[in-house]
């Protein structure tokens, strides 16, 4: 049985002169709260960040696309099973759930829905009803994020669009409508709030090095996986996982606790313009020190913090949390990944 401290996440990065996630049921325009006028990511674009990356560092998962291409659950469920293509092979595999859980490292994570499709050979339905005799409908992921309001109000940039509609044909001609979904913002800032679930775990078999991979799976994840002509001009800022003593306690809603410092400019273009106030943070922290069994942190220290009347830089935040009498995990995103 796997047993787990509760952890809280709160993964701060920020986007500049991109689209950090479009809606494509609304021309691919970046999401915005239309009443507040915040940037919106959702929590399904942080998870294809973080499943790519599990992917590149070598882990199995099961969704994904394969060549560019999507697929069925049942091609997935044999692509990760590795060697299964009918009911004979996974009575070959014995515990098939144990054997899934092991080979899908994301379903461990974020659960996931299998339902298999039917078919109207009878060899393809044979191995559906072993898959569904052996295996749940569904695995509720132990680990699970917000959607992210940005702090600040975000400003869609016109001139992307602009910049790309008027491409020639070659022949004179002006393409107007070429291209449109070259939608961008300006500048926000993202905080994720996370829970890692104790007792979720053991339905998914995640274990406490699932969990202390994603210390750098986050960071790593935004610095590798964003790199596409849209999603350039993303960074990670700060991450903290707030470790729990044994229990079911946790605070809830960490990124409720940040906000704009005083000296954060009117208008903000880039990572130089913005202070973060994380004095509530901070303070809660504190208040319910008790509880903690250890901080894991780090930071960008191109990102200013304010607390209090001081002024730190985001990468001295873990001192400063030790300094305040915490046991503090100072990441190391590069030397402490783990890779498969």
């Amino acid at each position: 049985m796997t047993t787990l401290n509760r952890s809280e996440l709160l993964f701060v990065y920020d986007a500049q002169d991109c689209n950090p996630n479009g809606n494509p049921i609304g021309d691919n325009r970046p999401r915005r709260d239309p009443d507040t006028g915040q940037g919106i990511i959702t929590d399904v674009r942080l998870k294809r960040y973080l499943r790519d990356q599990l992917q590149d560092d070598g882990f199995d998962i099961y969704v994904k696309k394969t060549e560019g291409r999507s697929h069925t659950r049942t091609k997935l469920i044999k692509d990760v099973l590795g060697g299964v293509d009918d009911a004979d092979d996974l009575e070959d595999l014995g515990d098939v759930a144990e054997a899934f859980l092991d080979a899908a490292t994301d379903v461990r994570y974020f659960g996931s829905t299998l339902s298999f499709e039917a078919s109207d050979k009878d060899e393809d339905e044979a191995f559906r009803d072993a898959l569904n005799s052996s295996l749940p409908n569904n695995y509720q992921g132990p680990v699970q994020f917000l959607p992210s309001k940005s702090l600040n109000e975000v400003e869609e940039n016109e001139e992307y669009d602009s910049l790309t509609s008027v491409i020639s044909t070659g022949e004179g001609n002006r393409q107007g409508g070429f291209d449109l979904d070259d939608k961008r913002i300006k500048y926000g800032i993202f905080p994720f709030w996370g829970l890692v679930d104790n007792n979720g775990a053991e339905s998914t078999n995640l274990s406490q090095a699932d969990v202390e991979r994603l210390d750098t799976l986050c960071w790593r994840a935004l610095k590798n996986q964003t790199t596409s002509r849209s999603k350039l001009g993303q960074e990670p800022r700060l991450y903290v996982r707030v470790e729990y003593e044994e229990g079911n306690y946790h605070v809830g809603g960490l990124q409720n606790l940040l906000e704009l410092g005083d000296d954060s400019s009117e208008s903000l273009r880039s990572v130089k313009d913005v202070v973060v106030d994380v004095t509530e943070l901070v303070e809660t922290l504190e208040r319910v020190a008790d509880r903690i069994d250890t901080l894991h942190v780090v930071g960008d220290g191109r990102l200013e913090l304010d607390i209090g009347d001081e002024t730190i830089r985001a990468d001295e935040f873990w001192s400063h949390l030790s300094e305040a009498g915490h046991d503090v995990h100072e990441i190391d995103v590069l030397n402490e990944r783990d890779l498969a």
